[in-house]
């Protein structure tokens, strides 16, 4: 099985001014992320907001980046959908296509318990070959369901194909006790943006991270740095990191991805109603402050 890992780039959606998801799009981002040196795609997921497709819209995605990528960096397509039959559907379209493994968050909006939880990933995990990977996804705040270490041992035990967790909540404790499942034989990548290095000392395998989908390259070199040894200068990058997720409100606003990358030149289209396209205020003060960033960070080499 291969893991999730490094620098695991989520990606946001393409849409055209019209709601619909520009596929082309999609494979113009998957190029300029794997160009750019990251270790692993996470489509589909809460920067791809994954709320505002459809099942069919979401295959459509997953198949543009697999076929895009075509086996040069791993490829996890998140299938958490609001209902068990159509994350179940997703999970098995993503086995087919030829995805690396799958992420699921936690079903949303409505509370659950913690045996409802357990059983809910079980039956989903039973429904792929028991050799295609699984990662729990925990998102507290945005899901309102949280998914305890106990639970997610419980499941492990239960699944063999379950064999790590995105947790995306800055709350170190927890992190840490999810590295002990299965005895440290568990995968581990932090949601939080600004911990990479942290997370890395804490033995996490890396980030899953909605920032680096759109700066790739401070995150890239940060755990460069880390794995070859050099701690110090993997904290220099990770400063430098850190005030690109300060520019881009820190993952909260796909707007300001979306804008973003277009000033890289990278065309990612528009927003999905009812969220709206930056202001052309809004876009002059992100182009001013990315601009001034972008000065700082010309000498940095990855």
């Amino acid at each position: 099985m291969k893991t999730l890992y490094g620098i695991t780039s989520a990606l946001v959606t393409p849409f055209n001014e019209s709601g619909f998801v520009d596929l082309e799009k999609v494979k113009g981002l998957t190029e300029f992320l794997i160009e750019k040196g990251v270790n692993c795609l996470f489509p589909l997921g809460t920067t791809g907001e994954m709320n505002k497709l459809n099942v069919d819209e979401r295959k459509q995605v997953a198949e543009a980046v697999v076929a895009q990528a075509a086996n040069r960096v791993v490829v996890y397509i998140h299938v958490g959908s609001s209902t068990e039959e159509s994350t179940i559907e997703l999970a098995k379209h993503a086995h087919s296509i030829g995805a690396d493994g799958i992420g699921i968050v936690t079903p949303y909006f409505l509370g659950i318990n913690d045996e409802e939880l357990e059983e809910y990933y079980v039956r989903v995990a039973a429904e792929v070959p028991i050799d295609f990977p699984v990662y729990l996804y925990n998102i507290p705040q945005a899901s309102a369901n949280e998914l305890s270490p106990e639970v997610a041992q419980r499941i492990a035990n239960r699944s063999v194909n379950v064999i790590g967790i995105k947790y995306s909540y800055p709350d170190f404790i927890k992190l840490s006790d999810y590295t002990n499942i299965n005895d440290g034989n568990f995968s581990v990548l932090t949601g939080t943006d600004r911990l990479l290095v942290s997370a890395l000392a804490m033995g996490c395998d890396g980030t899953v991270s909605g920032i680096s989908g759109v700066y790739p390259e401070p995150f890239v070199a940060t755990y460069k740095a880390y794995t070859e040894g050099n701690i110090q200068q993997a904290q220099i990058y990770q400063k430098e990191a850190e005030r690109y997720c300060l520019a881009l409100k820190g993952g909260t606003n796909m707007s300001y991805f979306k804008m973003a990358l277009e000033s890289r030149g990278v065309d990612v289209g528009s927003m999905k109603k009812p969220q709206l396209n930056l202001s052309e205020n809004q876009v002059t003060e992100l182009e001013e402050e990315l601009k001034s960033l972008d000065r700082q960070s010309k000498s940095m080499s990855v």
